[in-house]
């Protein structure tokens, strides 16, 4: 095994429920080391381009509503088997069906807000950390 990141996101939900603290204590309970980390809000055009994979699901302006009505916090995530272990420390999409435990089982209403989002793979990990970060920030 080595090294991997990954990219993470405290949706506001969560940050607007303050929520923020206890979910970066279990990331970092979880065995990852935040690389980088910054509070921001999402344009609507920033939001659009970071969901254009899913510009054709019917969820997606909802998506770009919701992901734009308040600041989030970004981060670059590493530890061994990081996509893989975020995707577990997160739980299922839909906080109902997430594993005890789990992030969105705690912190998760329903599936369009559950509170967090990770990367899903090597490749998308990469886009969505250039999307926010500069290679200066993710030394």
């Amino acid at each position: 095994m080595s090294l991997e990141r990954t990219f993470a996101i405290i949706k506001p939900d969560a940050v607007a429920a303050r929520q923020a603290g206890e979910i970066l204590a279990i990331i970092e309970q979880a065995g990852f080391r935040v690389l980088a980390l910054r509070m921001t809000r999402l344009t609507e055009p920033q939001a659009k381009g970071f969901y254009a994979v899913h510009s054709q699901q019917p969820f997606y302006a909802g998506l770009v509503k919701f992901m734009t009505e308040g600041p989030i916090i970004v981060m670059a995530l590493e530890r061994e088997d990081a996509i893989l272990k975020w995707r577990e420390t997160m739980g299922a999409t839909n906080p109902a069906k997430a594993a005890e435990g789990t992030i969105r089982k705690r912190f998760g209403s329903s599936i369009e807000r559950n509170c967090v989002h990770g990367s899903d793979a090597p490749e998308t990990a990469e886009t969505e950390l250039r999307f926010f970060f500069s290679t200066a920030d993710l030394l």
